[in-house]
């Protein structure tokens, strides 16, 4: 890949779902660990991994997170990217109490500010809270919105085993709705309340884990009637969907039999078929899916215009990738959707 101007595509590349964290959020986490004040399976695996070994390929990871300038612009010279759009790294700060969610978010959120107003051309960014507390939530997003400039809100997928269907976490997202700006549903490794199967096979991190509890929370968010409370919110989700879309048939097929029966409480009518959300108030990106054939089956079951291109930078940084969905079955017009004009409309970028 060349970033040679006579070789550039008609299009930007706009890579959607990069990973990016503070140094301070990096510290945190190495003390979490160190003095094991944090009392989650997922946690010491995932981060104990990237944070504790001495392998090369992790501790090129753990720099390229805490990068915005010269690596990782050269990273992305060399790919051929021309704009990420960054959020928090998982965990987040869902790891965390209140104070120090609260904290090491607004943190997060006047640093990616200044990396966007230093590249604007290169970088937008996506606004982090905790969780914790709703109240606090809603101001700091307020603020990452309308003073920063930041483009939405990363969710690292369960908050410490909850879910963001739960009735307390509404008033977020009533004020998403508001700034009309688009929440980023993002992997982590299992709850604990899920994650031992998973873990003692070493599947709990992106080979299977990742996918299986983010999907789980999409699905919980799409049968809990949550997008019909908020008919304006906008969900985006990377991994071509956490496998959703293949079993969409199906999905709707046991939603409708179980609404009818009766046999859970928790499952009840909804405004329109689960897959039906897919194409009314959730978009995808490939981040990690660089497979022709899923990419593909995924356009032509929830629409095209519903999934935009992704890297998944640092964790899944390969040149070969871009160059993979370059050569897409997919004509100049169709492939400045895939790469540029999504992530423009959904993250409202004026680059």
């Amino acid at each position: 890949m060349t970033s040679d101007a006579s070789s550039r595509p008609p299009y930007l590349r706009i890579a959607s779902e990069e990973a990016w964290a503070p140094p301070e959020l990096i510290s945190l986490y190495r003390r979490h660990l160190s003095d094991k004040t944090i009392a989650d399976v997922g946690f010491a695996s995932l981060m104990g991994y990237f944070l504790g070994s001495t392998h090369p390929q992790p501790r090129a990871v753990v720099e390229r997170l805490q990068d915005a300038a010269e690596r990782r612009l050269g990273d992305m010279d060399a790919s051929g990217i021309d704009h990420q759009v960054l959020a928090m790294t998982s965990p987040g700060t869902q790891v965390l109490g209140a104070e120090e969610g609260s904290w090491i978010a607004a943190v997060a959120n006047d640093r990616l500010a200044e990396i966007t107003r230093t590249h604007p051309r290169r970088f937008s960014g996506l606004a982090a809270v905790s969780f914790e507390d709703v109240g606090k939530a809603v101001v700091e997003l307020r603020r990452a919105v309308t003073d920063l400039g930041l483009r939405g809100l990363i969710l690292n997928d369960h908050i410490r085993g909850s879910y963001i269907d739960d009735p307390r976490f509404a008033p977020l997202l009533a004020e998403l709705e508001d700034l009309d700006v688009p929440l980023y549903l993002h992997p982590n490794t299992p709850p604990d309340s899920m994650i031992a199967p998973y873990h003692e096979a070493g599947l709990d991190g992106a080979v299977h884990g990742f996918g299986a509890s983010a999907g789980l929370h999409l699905l919980r968010i799409i049968t809990s009637g949550l997008l019909d409370r908020h008919p304006r919110l906008r969900v985006v989700v990377g991994h071509l969907g956490e496998g959703l879309p293949f079993w969409l048939h199906r999905i709707d097929h046991m939603h409708a039999k179980q609404v009818a029966s009766g046999r859970y409480e928790t499952i009840r009518p909804l405004r329109q078929a689960p897959s039906a959300y897919f194409s009314s108030q959730i978009w995808l990106t490939t981040s990690g899916m660089p497979w022709s054939p899923a990419i593909m089956f995924t356009r032509s079951v929830i629409g095209a215009d519903r999934v935009m291109y992704a890297m998944d930078y640092p964790y899944q940084y390969d040149v070969a990738e871009v160059e993979a969905q370059d050569a897409l079955p997919l004509d100049d017009d169709e492939k400045a959707d895939f790469f540029e004009r999504i992530a423009r409309r959904v993250f409202a970028l004026s680059i």
